[in-house]
């Protein structure tokens, strides 16, 4: 064998070895570099959502009537169960409720349910369980159905004491008055304003509920369903 093939031998194995250490060393700098976190982008009009106290936050979407009477239940049970389970008070636990597609109408008081219950309660197939009957009064402000309703008796009034909050749809509300002005005549635009005056207490119309949904999301709350 040659003298000089041994050394080259040599320098292209401490060669092959650096090369080897480097792409090694630049796996590992990968590895141990923080992965870039996704960061929301935040708007003021969300910013309501940062004003619900608590040091739990729960953000619980109703799409449908039921989900409606659902989500009052839910959020009774929140309080119930982390005052009971972890000694918590009531405003350490943030609760928002939303309120969309369907479920919009339960986001109006009673001077709307009194004026256009009938033409609502058919767009929805919803009646009252005692009358059978359209309701004239926003039933989820009712204790008296008990299990004919599925908040069992949960009120929105009882849920707002204990600091629940409520995201209204702007978009199915806006859709409603629209539905109501062909029904019950009438400028579509100017049922849109009554309906937007006559929210329920703690509420904050949301360009829509589906975004809603995002942003509470970005903002650290867990989200519940209500069916």
């Amino acid at each position: 064998m040659r003298q000089d093939v041994l050394p080259r031998r040599s320098i292209m194995a401490s060669m092959g070895a650096a090369v080897a250490a480097i792409a090694l060393g630049s796996r590992n700098a990968r590895a141990q570099a923080p992965a870039r976190q996704f960061q929301p982008l935040n708007h003021d009009a969300d910013a309501w959502l940062e004003t619900v106290k608590g040091r739990h936050r729960t953000f619980i979407d109703a799409s449908t009537a039921s989900g409606a009477g659902e989500a009052m239940l839910y959020a009774n049970n929140l309080y119930v169960a982390n005052r009971a389970g972890y000694a918590l008070a009531e405003s350490d636990i943030a609760v928002v409720v939303c309120l969309r597609h369907f479920a919009t109408v339960f986001a109006f008081n009673d001077a709307v349910w009194a004026k256009y219950g009938t033409p609502m309660s058919s767009m929805l197939q919803f009646t009252d369980p005692k009358t059978k009957q359209p309701p004239s009064t926003n039933l989820l402000n009712s204790a008296d159905y008990g299990m004919t309703l599925p908040n069992l008796g949960n009120t929105i009034e009882s849920v707002v004491k204990r600091g629940t909050h409520f995201a209204v749809c702007d978009m199915a509300t806006h859709f409603f008055a629209g539905e109501l002005a062909k029904t019950a005549g009438g400028s579509a635009e100017a049922i849109y304003k009554e309906l937007a005056a006559n929210t329920i207490p703690n509420s904050h119309m949301v360009a829509a509920g589906v975004v809603a949904v995002n942003r509470a999301q970005e903002r650290g709350y867990t989200l519940l369903t209500a069916l």
